[in-house]
């Protein structure tokens, strides 16, 4: 009697800790979109910065160009990123792990998130290009704003203790 109830016990949290790494995956490829490929140079955000900055016409249809420009780049590395974190998770469940694989798909994944901040940064770069000083005031402490709220959720995280889960 005591034996059934301790398997049932184990299984409830086997089921429970699997729900859990489920539901954190998803919400981390929520955020991945956000910060990269459709949610950062969107449509949207275009009308965003048009509205924030007060984008003239011209203005406009300068950054629709760079966009249309750099999104195969950024397609082609979203496509590379999303591969790897497949070929990771199917290392992660073969059932046996080996370390070189795990290494050499870490590596690549590596390197292509150094090529996504690059193009990030072009992006950016020829963005900024076509503001006129008023705006790229603006847009800098926009920026400044943005990153120093990244930088106090970061510090937050690293300053729970380990057996807890930030709430957010």
């Amino acid at each position: 009697m005591k034996s059934n109830r301790i398997k049932i016990l184990i299984g409830a949290l086997v089921l429970i800790l699997l729900v859990a790494v489920s539901v954190s995956q998803t919400v981390k490829r929520a955020h991945m979109r956000g910060m990269h490929g459709d949610g950062m140079f969107s449509e949207h955000a275009i009308g965003f910065l048009t509205d924030y900055l007060n984008l003239n016409e011209g203005q406009q249809a300068q950054a629709k160009d760079i966009l249309a420009k750099e999104k195969p780049t950024l397609d082609s590395l979203s496509q590379q990123m999303k591969q790897g974190h497949e070929a990771l998770k199917q290392l992660e469940t073969s059932g046996t792990f080996d370390e070189a694989k795990v290494r050499a798909v870490a590596s690549q994944q590596s390197q292509t998130m150094t090529d996504l901040i690059v193009e990030k940064a072009r992006i950016h770069s020829a963005l900024f290009q076509i503001l006129t000083p008023d705006q790229k005031t603006k847009m800098t402490q926009l920026m400044d704003k943005h990153g120093h709220g990244f930088m106090r959720h970061h510090q937050q995280q690293q300053n729970q203790p380990q057996d807890q889960t930030p709430n957010q």
